[in-house]
């Protein structure tokens, strides 16, 4: 079957599966829609964490980075995982026990304030939609690819699919659905990378691969890598004839760290992993679907180095010194005389997420270092549809040759485009390449709806539940279940709009822009949520001021530094703004614990509650009033 008839096929059994598990699990309660009834069993529940945290950023944009990055691309791995654990070990069984639906929920009553709760509704809502702007975005790339769309047309088709099962099943429809996405995007990650580690290398095992001898001779432009190579020295010499630095030398390790600590206590306070430990029925539930997670996701995270390497490397094999014109012909032949696809190249391109420009006149692609393209991001600026002397698209901002004597770049890659482009690079089977636009669309659609659902349920539950609608004598809301449902799918239709408009109008590349979500999640969320927890002294008036000024200096960070035009000569410390989330971590912390200090301390009663919260037992189900 042709490959486009095998894409529609599997994406269309992928999809039909998630909407009829939202039909068969639709929300009939708040408590359903915000908890999934607090029933699933923690296998299941581990299935679904680990498609909620795996998002876009893992399936498809992080392989990318760390293929055009090296081994700074490790401060994401290292952080995202290690941040995981911690969530698991240091804060999910505590807030279970707590049993309260949403991060807001455990401010606003540890707290004892609904200002403490407004606030974590506002800093919930920035954060959410930071981090779901990148899912839609890589819905979008997906789309772009494999149904041959624009990717603002994808983004819409994202949105459509999400609107459907996460409105009408909520955190119960979500759940089983994200079951299923974990097992396609799996299955869609693993298949692709065993066989590139056997096209690539010496074993089938990817996790084995990346430290095995390479199986064939290349040529990156300069000389030739002998077959039998270990894959990480060919791959440090191919990029460093070419200019790059070396693939595993480490860059700026003051910024790794950071970015690193910023990743792993944004991952701690992400509202929307959090809310997934009270879909099980008790505290010791909640730990053993957090093992099971950790199993879940190690499968992949494992792999991800691999697929980076061997992607980087079939780039250069690939497209070095390949004439265009044969390129998109069809006409070139693999070293065993065996056709190798070209036409990946002309349809990535047609979707605007590669192009090449020949600033030497040889009509041959060359890849180094420095941008192609003038302008921002050294991104191409197409010129409508029109064709070059070569087939290829005409831009309007191709960067003349510079004659440097060196090997000038002629190509643009978009980073995110790596993963779901290497197996048409590597000539994979059809039905492979098929499997994996089906994987990077659960990976993108299993975190989109889970944020939108934290979003709907901070809105609903915690703002006009718990505060517009809150009766002052009783304390409890005067909305009824039914109404409270109404505003919660309102909340998910609005946000769902919202993240289009932020999916169409990126801020940054996918994992890129999840970084900055996982550092205004430290900033926002980290010290609050963790002397919530083990320190009796902290009070409303500590955790409000700690709340603001964390969102506040790292949001403002992130805007000055990426959108104003800020000056990277002026960053503080030398700190890059997706690590700052770290100082903003540690301002957070500091300003908590003084102005607690400073003011009175909290009730006897709350003091007793943070007492109960750390004993292992008593655990009751989590409640919704």
């Amino acid at each position: 079957m042709e490959l486009q008839s095998l894409i529609y096929l599997f994406v269309g059994i992928s999809f039909a599966v998630y909407i009829g598990i939202a039909l068969w699990a639709k929300a009939g309660s708040t408590k359903d829609f915000y908890v999934a009834g607090g029933g699933v069993h923690p296998v299941a529940n581990g299935m679904a964490t680990a498609a909620d945290w795996m998002s876009a950023a893992s399936f498809i944009s992080l392989a990318g980075i760390i293929a055009f990055k090296g081994s700074d691309g490790g401060a994401y791995l290292m952080g995202w995982t290690g941040g995981y654990v911690l969530l698991a070990m240091l804060l999910a069984p505590y807030l279970r026990k707590f049993g309260k639906f949403t991060v807001p929920d455990f401010v606003g009553d540890r707290y004892y304030s609904n200002v403490a709760r407004t606030v974590a509704v506002v800093a919930v809502i920035f954060v959410s939609f930071t981090y779901v702007a990148g899912q839609m975005r890589g819905v979008g790339i997906v789309f772009s690819r494999f149904l041959q769309v624009d990717v603002n047309t994808g983004v819409v088709i994202g949105m459509a699919i999400v609107f459907f099962y996460s409105v009408l099943g909520g955190m119960k429809g979500i759940t089983y659905t994200q079951v299923a996405q974990y097992v396609v995007m799996i299955f869609a990650y693993m298949i692709p990378a065993i066989f590139l580690s056997l096209q690539v290398t010496d074993t089938f095992l990817p996790q084995l691969g990346v430290f095995g001898t390479t199986v064939f001779e290349f040529h990156d432009g300069v000389k030739a890598i002998p077959e039998g190579t270990y894959l990480l020295h060919a791959l440090d010499s191919a990029v460093t004839d070419l200019g790059f630095k070396a693939y595993t030398e480490p860059g700026n390790l003051w910024n790794m760290f950071m970015l690193t600590t910023a990743l792993m206590l944004g991952t701690a306070g992400l509202p929307h992993v959090i809310v997934r430990f009270f879909t099980v029925p008790t505290v010791q539930d909640a730990r053993i679907s957090a093992g099971w997670a950790l199993v879940f996701i190690a499968i992949m995270y494992t792999t991800i180095s691999a697929v980076s390497a061997f992607s980087r490397l079939n780039l250069i094999k690939n497209v070095q010194n390949v004439e265009y014109s044969a390129f998109v012909n069809g006409e070139l032949k693999h070293a065993d005389g065996t056709p190798n696809n070209g036409n990946w190249f002309k349809t990535w391109e047609n979707g605007g997420l590669i192009a090449w420009t020949d600033r030497n006149g040889d009509g041959k692609i060359q890849y180094a270092p420095g941008a192609a393209f003038d302008g921002a991001k050294g991104k191409p600026s197409f010129d409508g549809e029109k064709v070059g002397e070569h087939g290829e698209r005409v831009t309007t901002n191709g960067k003349p040759a510079a004659n440097t004597g060196k090997i000038e770049n002629e190509l643009y890659v978009d980073r995110d485009i790596m993963v779901l482009a290497n197996p048409e690079i590597a000539n994979l089977p059809n039905w492979v390449i098929a499997f994996i636009a089906a994987g990077g669309l659960a990976a993108a659609l299993s975190t989109a709806a889970g944020l939108l659902l934290v979003i709907a349920s901070a809105i609903s539950h915690d703002l006009m539940g718990q505060v517009i609608f809150r009766d002052p004598e009783t304390g409890k809301s005067k909305l009824t279940e039914k109404s409270e449902l109404m505003w919660a799918r309102v909340s998910a239709v609005v946000a769902i709009c919202i993240a289009g408009y932020l999916g169409i109008n990126p801020p940054g590349f996918v994992a890129q822009v999840v970084a900055f979500a996982f550092g205004l999640a430290a900033a926002a969320f980290f010290p609050t949520i963790i002397l919530g927890v083990f320190d009796k002294r902290m009070n409303k008036e500590g955790a409000i001021a700690g709340i603001l000024t964390g969102l506040i200096f790292t949001f403002g960070y992130i805007i000055y530094f990426v959108f104003l035009g800020g000056n990277p000569e002026d960053y503080f410390l030398g700190i890059h703004p997706t690590g700052i989330g770290t100082i903003g971590t540690v301002l957070h912390l500091i300003v908590a614990l003084v102005v607690s200090r400073m003011t009175p301390e909290p009730p006897q009663h709350i003091q007793d509650l943070v007492e109960s919260i750390r004993l292992p037992n008593n655990a009751g189900e989590a409640h919704d009033h």
